[in-house]
């Protein structure tokens, strides 16, 4: 019972840090990394939103629009809310289209890093 526990606590950590950049350090009381990761993930998100950059959703057309697909996923919860609400359409005549497209994407794969860096911590293979 108690390895199922901490196998759990595990994995809410990483979840947890998925969905929202930096909450897994902040859970785990590492609240200066943790800040630090929102501030810049969020940032280089919203960059990439202002430069009206595109979160793609997914679609089997083009092997690199799957590819964009898993990296912008990893924007956790901005990711869902893009799905429903319009966030993230990108407009291709901007010549600031592909910046805003890889900052969006550049941040979504720094938050993969990022979560399991927290997961990391929870195992106790890093302070």
């Amino acid at each position: 019972m108690i390895l199922t526990l901490k196998i759990m606590k595990k994995i809410a950590v990483l979840i947890l840090g998925w969905l929202v950049p930096g909450l897994g350090h902040i859970v785990q009381k590492k609240y200066a990394r943790g800040f630090t990761f929102l501030a810049c993930i969020l940032g280089m998100t919203g960059m990439g939103l202002w430069m009206s950059g595109r979160i793609y959703p997914f679609q089997t057309e083009n092997p690199l629009t799957i590819l964009a697909f898993f990296a912008d996923i990893g924007n956790g919860l901005l990711y869902l809310v893009s799905r429903f609400a319009a966030i993230g359409v990108g407009d291709l005549k901007l010549v600031t289209f592909e910046f805003g497209t890889a900052y969006i994407a550049g941040a979504g794969l720094l938050n993969y890093l990022v979560a399991l860096d927290a997961y990391d911590i929870a195992a106790g293979k890093k302070k």
